[in-house]
C-alpha cells in the first residue's frame, strides 16, 4: 500500500502542492499535519508510521517533512528498512525500493553515524580540558541557606512547592531530592 505523509509548518498555511504530488505518486491513504519539523511527537506522523506494514510504501514531498534532524531522519529509515517498508521522496529523488535508494541511505547513515562518534569524542576531549583547568559541568549548586529556607518553608506546611520555588529560586526538583536525602537519613522525621 502506499501511504503518504504531508506536513506544513505553522506558518505556512498550504499544502495542496504535496498532497497533489503524492496523488500522482498513487498514493492511497494520506496523512496531514500542520505542524513544526522540530518536534518528534507530532500525533499524524504517528498515527503514519503505525499504519505502515511490511511492504508499504511511505511517500513524502521532501525529506524534511519527515523531520529536521538528520539523526531522526536516519532513525526513521533504519526503523523502515528493518520493517520492510520503503520510502520514496519525491523532490529528493530517493526510492529505497531501488538498489541505488538503499544504497544512498546507508551512506547517509555511515556519515551521520561517522559525526555523531567525532561530536562525543570532541564532548569528551572538551570536559576533560576543563576537568584540567579545574572547571566542572553542570548547574551551579544551591547556595546552602537558600536550600535550608526552602526546607523549613516545606516543613511549616503553609506555602505549595510553587509558592516555595518562587519565593526562594530553588527548583522543584533540588527540593524533592533534598526532602527525599532527608527522609532517607532520618527515616522520614522532621525536626522541628
Amino acid at each position: 500500500m502506499r501511504i503518504g505523509y504531508v506536513r506544513v509548518s505553522l506558518n505556512e498555511q498550504n499544502w495542496d502542492m504535496q498532497l497533489d504530488a503524492l496523488k500522482e505518486r498513487g498514493v492511497e491513504k494520506i496523512f496531514q499535519e500542520k505542524m513544526t519539523g522540530k518536534r518528534d511527537d507530532r500525533p499524524e506522523l504517528q498515527r503514519c508510521l503505525d499504519t505502515l506494514r511490511k511492504g508499504d510504501e511511505l511517500v513524502i514531498y521532501k525529506l524534511d517533512r519527515l523531520g529536521r534532524s538528520t539523526f531522526k531522519l536516519l532513525e526513521l529509515t533504519k526503523h523502515f528498512e528493518e520493517e520492510g517498508i520503503d520510502l520514496i521522496s519525491i523532490m529528493d529523488g530517493i526510492d529505497t525500493s531501488t538498489p541505488v535508494g538503499r544504497f544512498f541511505f546507508r551512506t547517509m547513515a555511515s556519515i551521520a553515524e561517522l559525526e555523531r562518534d567525532i561530536i562525543a569524542e570532541r564532548t569528551k576531549a572538551g570536559v576533560k580540558a576543563a576537568k584540567a583547568r579545574g572547571r566542572v559541568g553542570g548547574r551551579p549548586e544551591t547556595p546552602k541557606k537558600d536550600l535550608e529556607r526552602a526546607l523549613r518553608m516545606y516543613d511549616c506546611n503553609e506555602y505549595s512547592v510553587p509558592d516555595i520555588v518562587e519565593r526562594t529560586g530553588v527548583s522543584k526538583a533540588t527540593i524533592y531530592r533534598a526532602i527525599k536525602k532527608r527522609n532517607e537519613k532520618t527515616g522520614g522525621i522532621v525536626n522541628g
